[in-house]
């Protein structure tokens, strides 16, 4: 057995059951299951490989890692991991997949955050409160690149919250990180430390009653309309936590409260980023324009879709 036949016997066994990027996806399996770069599989795929515990472990393991992929379970799953800004974030089933469309919003939040540092805008102490957070892409990414250096995350799903909080671990050294609901850990917190909250519950519902207020909140809500759902591919419809898909009727129901309610917990001026649908940025911007919010603007993805609507709050 070499690893160009095991690649071979992968991509065969992918195609037949239909999953796009048959041989990508196999050979990304393959490196993964025998820990390999691509330098070092191109320079062995023809080797005959011996016959030992380590190599039978790798094979073992990447024939199910083949068959979950057949069975059309996404790769960033199998994997356990996606990379989102730059950033190498754990996923599993309990979250959304981040993809590369979202980064139009991350990119959006740190162009302007950019604009108000050069502007002359006090910078320290800004924060970020980010709903339907899933794996906490959004937020954390923001963070990493220093736009913000307080951040709250809600999450309805608690398995989310545990996903987002892993890859703060992972990616916010020095941060002090607590979950909301645990009082201890706000003690002795200094308005200057780098923190971020956690905290689980049905989208503002989540956070205590006690004013706070944000300089930007970002939310990529489940959008999708729940007879849409069925026409999606396997991967999404069957792998992917329905929570963080199926947007009601019509796809508009969390931008429906998202607008209601975010004039509570925006500072004045503070913006309003939410990803969208491509068909959706008209009406989500009747949505917080009847809500009070100005400057209402859409903005595109590389594929030239609509895809976020950012808004301001004056007062």
């Amino acid at each position: 057995m070499t690893l160009f036949r095991l690649l071979t016997e992968g991509t065969r066994a992918l195609e037949e059951a239909g999953a796009p990027d048959a041989r990508q996806d196999a050979q990304q399996l393959l490196l993964a299951a025998f820990q390999l770069d691509m330098v070092h599989f191109l320079m062995s795929r023809m080797q005959e490989l011996e016959d030992d515990e380590r190599n039978q472990g790798a094979m073992e393991l990447y024939r199910r890692m083949i068959e979950r992929r057949r069975r059309r379970c996404p790769l960033q799953q199998i994997l356990g991991s996606q990379e989102f800004m730059g950033l190498e974030f754990y996923v599993n089933r309990h979250v959304l997949i981040p993809r590369q469309d979202t980064e139009t919003l991350a990119e959006l939040v740190l162009a302007d955050m950019t604009a108000q540092d050069l502007a002359g805008v006090q910078a320290a102490g800004r924060s970020l409160l980010d709903l339907c957070t899933g794996s906490g892409c959004i937020a954390i990414s923001l963070a990493v690149k220093g736009a913000f250096d307080r951040v709250t995350v809600t999450d309805i799903s608690k398995e989310a919250l545990k996903v987002a909080e892993r890859n703060a671990a992972a990616l916010l050294p020095g941060w002090r990180l607590c979950r909301g609901d645990d009082s201890s850990g706000q003690e002795g917190m200094e308005d200057r430390e780098r923190a971020a909250e956690f905290w689980q519950g049905d989208l503002f519902a989540a956070l205590p009653e006690d004013g706070r207020r944000y300089d930007v909140i970002t939310s990529n809500p489940p959008y999708i309309p729940t007879a849409v759902i069925v026409t999606l591919e396997p991967e999404v419809r069957e792998h992917e936590p329905m929570l963080a898909l199926d947007g009601a009727e019509d796809g508009l129901y969390y931008y429906r409260r998202i607008a209601a309610d975010a004039g509570r917990y925006l500072k004045p001026g503070g913006r309003i980023y939410l990803e969208i649908g491509f068909d959706q940025g008209a009406a989500v911007s009747s949505l917080l324009k009847a809500n009070g919010y100005q400057d209402v603007r859409i903005y595109r993805d590389l594929s030239g879709k609509d895809r976020v609507v950012v808004a301001c709050l004056l007062v």
